[in-house]
């Protein structure tokens, strides 16, 4: 049994707090806790505190005020302990193309302080672990974006850490790609690992997380399982697609008594309890502001619609390699 934070707890983290050069502050009292065995997801846009609170958290950055605690390893008191105990995944994958899959996993291995019998046994368990078996003796400038992935999380595990943080895991890959990364890390989760995920794309959120934590201006705004939060927009979300942006904000205008949220060309009125009566309604309208409709439909809240209600911005304008 691992060793744990509090009451059991892979990562604690209250009152986490850091002002930047120039007043700016960016974390202003952040509160989380991450289980062993589940995930944890940490959205939030540009300069929302995100990457602020990542980077504390893997001992790039320290915080000015607050506590963490990573696996029973104090940060304040303990960073070293903190840093054996977690692996981190970056954004960019951080593998040598010149070496193949597997000297990629022994090199780390070795910069990991395990014996050769152990790094060579811990290599070939990873290999077959994250599938890379028909490739490993491949150049890793051979690979797929898919599987350079999986390889960049096998070496961010291979020391077997406690904790993983993992920055944007799926980003540029395609659609086959993305669920082989979602298998891997479920895989991870189910040996109990405890997973901090942050990601642009709110499906992935709502495929990996157990619970969900949404940052704006250095504040928590909200947080809990991704079903519950789909609970805050309320009802069913209507949904129109215009012909193009500057029809679609016309038509925020239109429907500005109904709350909506544009969003590009499509526009949302999302929490409507009575959503089948609403929207003839506001296709009517639409249509007699003459501003005619590529698409109506109704749908569920997403966790996209969670974002957007509480944050006025899309997913799309997270970005990791920024501050915040």
């Amino acid at each position: 049994m691992p060793a744990t934070g509090t009451d059991g707890a892979a990562v604690t983290a209250t009152s986490l707090r850091k002002t930047y050069a120039g007043g700016v502050a960016a974390l202003k009292g952040i509160d989380l806790r991450l289980d062993y065995g589940q995930v944890l997801g940490l959205l939030g846009p540009n300069g929302s505190g995100k990457t602020t609170t990542v980077n504390i958290l893997a001992t790039i950055s320290r915080p000015d005020g607050g506590e963490v605690v990573i696996a029973g390893a104090d940060l304040r008191t303990d960073p070293a302990g903190v840093r054996e105990r977690i692996g981190v995944a970056g954004q960019f994958v951080s593998v040598d193309n010149f070496l193949t899959g597997r000297e990629n996993l022994t090199l780390t291995a070795r910069l990991n302080h395990l014996s050769k019998p152990a790094g060579r046994d811990r290599v070939d368990q990873l290999i077959a672990q994250f599938d890379l078996g028909d490739f490993a003796d491949r150049k890793a400038a051979t690979y797929s974006g898919g599987m350079r992935r999986r390889l960049d999380l096998a070496a961010a595990i291979i020391a077997r850490p406690r904790v993983l943080m993992i920055d944007e895991p799926t980003t540029g890959l395609d659609p086959r790609s993305r669920l082989q990364v979602w298998d891997a890390v479920r895989g991870l989760v189910t040996g109990g690992t405890a997973v901090l995920l942050t990601t642009q794309y709110l499906e992935e959120a709502d495929q990996l997380a157990d619970n969900v934590l949404i940052i704006e201006h250095g504040r928590v705004v909200a947080e809990g399982p991704p079903d519950a939060l789909k609970q805050l927009v309320g009802g069913t979300v209507i949904e129109v697609t215009l012909h193009d942006e500057r029809s679609a904000r016309l038509a925020g205008r239109v429907l500005l008594a109904r709350e909506p949220v544009v969003d590009g060309t499509t526009v949302r009125v999302p929490g409507l309890p009575d959503a089948d009566a609403a929207l003839p309604a506001v296709i009517a309208e639409l249509v007699a502001a003459d501003l005619p409709l590529k698409a109506a439909q109704l749908r569920s809240p997403t966790l996209d619609d969670v974002f957007l209600e509480l944050t006025g911005k899309p997913a799309e304008t997270h970005e990791s390699t920024q501050q915040g």
